[in-house]
């Protein structure tokens, strides 16, 4: 089987690199050289990856066409390709709906749309797919976790929250620097902060069977760090501005 990416960013190279470190049989993954600087890294690092100018001949030359481009690209690059019935195409981009994909796609292609975030080069994470697709599934979930989405209406939920990644990072960065100004060494810092966020995670993975609100009272103790540190945020708005920021991101998402 063939792969091809058209548009190699962070999202794209983070999938090429979940992919060629996992067992997924391949013959080859072509690129296209959009992120210059990205496509010559990955074809260094990987034998069977290979750069191609030509967008159409990736589309010529792989059973499965991933749509790596931003929605701006997408509307005015997939309309001018000729894809095949047989090929299986992928869509990572945010906005551009099933139906406005096959309208410019415009044969009967099993058409998908994914949601991979660049922990999959770890391969680890969640990958919503909107139709649900078995071929797809086994395929992510042998670099992360696949999530299947009946409706689509729904998956632009998990688009939304998605969005959180970039405010994740900056909290991170936000706490580390407050430790950098106390006079604790950055790389001990960010190691402390990172490592505890990690920590952190796992223990709410292994724990969300349950509500998370169990997870919220279980690390208070009355008149504790923790009580005080929740109970400001709320006064502040942190959470409540959290929450329409994710309203705000989803009304850009519908349409």
């Amino acid at each position: 089987m063939k792969l091809g990416f058209i548009g190699t960013g962070k999202i794209a190279s983070s999938v090429i690199n979940g992919i060629c470190s996992s067992k997924i049989s391949f013959t080859k993954i072509l690129i296209s050289a959009r992120n210059k600087k990205i496509a010559n890294q990955l074809q260094k690092k990987f034998k069977k990856v290979v750069i191609t100018k030509d967008n159409q001949k990736i589309v010529d030359n792989c059973d499965w066409v991933f749509l790596s481009v931003t929605p701006s690209v997408g509307e005015r690059i997939i309309k001018d390709l000729n894809f095949r019935p047989t090929q299986t195409i992928i869509s990572f981009i945010s906005t551009i709906t099933l139906s406005e994909l096959k309208k410019a796609i415009k044969v009967k292609a099993k058409i998908v749309r994914a949601i991979p975030l660049p922990p999959i080069s770890l391969k680890k994470g969640p990958v919503p797919i909107c139709p649900p697709n078995k071929k797809v599934k086994d395929f992510f979930n042998k670099i992360g976790t696949t999530v299947e989405i009946k409706n689509e209406k729904s998956s632009i939920n998990f688009w939304t929250t998605s969005g959180m990644m970039a405010p994740f990072y900056e909290l991170l960065r936000v706490m580390t620097d407050w430790l950098v100004k106390r006079g604790v060494k950055r790389d001990n810092a960010q190691r402390y902060i990172t490592s505890l966020f990690l920590a952190l995670s796992e223990d709410a993975v292994i724990n969300s069977k349950k509500d998370l609100k169990y997870l919220v009272k279980d690390s208070q103790t009355p008149k504790g760090l923790n009580e005080q540190g929740v109970k400001e945020l709320s006064k502040a708005g942190f959470y409540k501005k959290l929450e329409n920021t994710l309203n705000s991101i989803h009304k850009r998402l519908e349409k």
